[in-house]
């Protein structure tokens, strides 16, 4: 028994070592796949960056298609990874900030989804909904303050450009001690992008095309191998901090997230332990913001793959990713009148929904389907 004991527990270690050997590929993958997005960009559209992305230049056209990108992939980290390599590869930062408040709206439709699995009770329906919608007017609620403050006075452009100066050189736009990473990764665009120039300018974009979809597999995947090695701790650390204060709640949800790659899923995690009663919502409600923070670690590891004139803009937009959030949950949860706005909404919207089914569909059409292609429509 003894012998079986051990070699059990010898298969078991060479088996987490396989998983980190392999979680450090797919970042590496990520990495390499955000610089084909750059080298795509600069390849086929070069100087004429502006123009091509003049359709998100207003805007609320760029948080619509943040969200609307977010909702379909159901990955804000994909889809702020996505932004960096375009913003590495020449998009304005101006013009990107509003895609990423977008992307924080778009993942929350995974949790509202998740919730529908109660339907069947409807007190723990009440409270599933109310525990995933929480999070949607929350990030509502921050876009409906950020975006306008943004507009008028540039407030995250010009904060995260204040972060980012430390890594400017006097006299260009490069970033010390980031180059580090072109080495690592350059080979393997060049790999890519080998065959594809044979196409002309057109490999260039076929070259995003892979990138974006070599992140949305290296994402997937990561998110997969790291809820395997730590969901035994991730649940030791709901389960010593949620309930204990909103302050370890914030510092568990973004733990969690950090640890697990994904700000849906960690929500979504939330959600049947309050339909079942184990947890309310007030509680997880801390918890939510803490993925919103958590969730940013992946762009920044990201901005950290790319070089050039525009890498210090990469790095740039994926810390507005970051301001945006700590910024919205110190301002809204730390006034009270702001803090229960979400609560009220998510509460009101759960009552509803529990008496007429159709009010899910309704909110989920309205918020994203209905007024962002309306808005889309009219602005671009």
């Amino acid at each position: 028994m003894t012998t079986q004991a051990t070699t059990a527990a010898s298969k078991f270690s060479s088996m987490r070592w396989v998983r980190w050997a392999n979680l450090a590929f797919m970042l590496y993958l990520l990495l390499v796949a955000v610089s084909m997005v750059s080298g795509g960009f600069k390849w086929s559209v070069g100087e004429q960056a502006k123009t091509l992305f003049e359709f998100a230049s207003h805007p609320v056209a760029g948080l619509m298609i943040g969200l609307i990108a977010t909702a379909l992939i159901q990955s804000s980290s994909t889809v702020t990874s996505i932004i960096v390599g375009l913003v590495a590869g020449g998009l304005p930062v101006e013009t990107a900030i509003p895609m990423v408040m977008g992307a924080n709206i778009g993942t929350t439709l995974t949790n509202t989804l998740v919730s529908l699995g109660h339907a069947r009770c409807k007190e723990e329906f009440r409270r599933a909904f109310a525990s995933a919608t929480v999070h949607d007017f929350f990030n509502l609620l921050a876009v409906a303050i950020f975006l306008p403050l943004e507009m008028m006075f540039g407030i995250l452009d010009k904060l995260s450009g204040w972060l980012v100066s430390p890594f400017l050189k006097a006299g260009d736009m490069s970033m010390n001690g980031m180059d580090f990473m072109k080495p690592l990764t350059q080979p393997a665009v060049d790999l890519v992008k080998g065959p594809l120039e044979v196409f002309g300018h057109n490999g260039g974009f076929g070259l995003i095309v892979l990138g974006i979809a070599l992140i949305f597999v290296s994402i997937t995947l990561m998110g997969r191998l790291m809820r395997g090695l730590m969901v035994g701790r991730a649940r030791d650390i709901l389960k010593s901090a949620i309930g204990r204060g909103p302050l370890h709640g914030i510092a568990s949800g973004t733990a969690v997230t950090v640890l697990v790659q994904s700000s849906s899923t960690t929500t979504s995690l939330m959600v049947p332990l309050v339909g079942t009663g184990v947890l309310t919502v007030r509680e997880v409600y801390p918890f939510t913001l803490g993925a919103n923070i958590g969730t940013c670690i992946t762009a920044l590891l990201a901005a950290t793959a790319v070089s050039g004139d525009h890498s210090v803009f990469a790095l740039q937009i994926a810390l507005v990713h970051l301001c945006f959030n700590v910024l919205a949950t110190v301002l809204i949860y730390g006034v009270p009148f702001l803090r229960e706005i979400p609560l009220k909404c998510a509460f009101f919207l759960s009552d509803l929904a529990t008496k007429n089914k159709a009010a899910v569909a309704g909110y989920l059409g309205l918020v994203f389907i209905a007024i962002p292609g309306s808005i889309l429509a009219f602005t671009v």
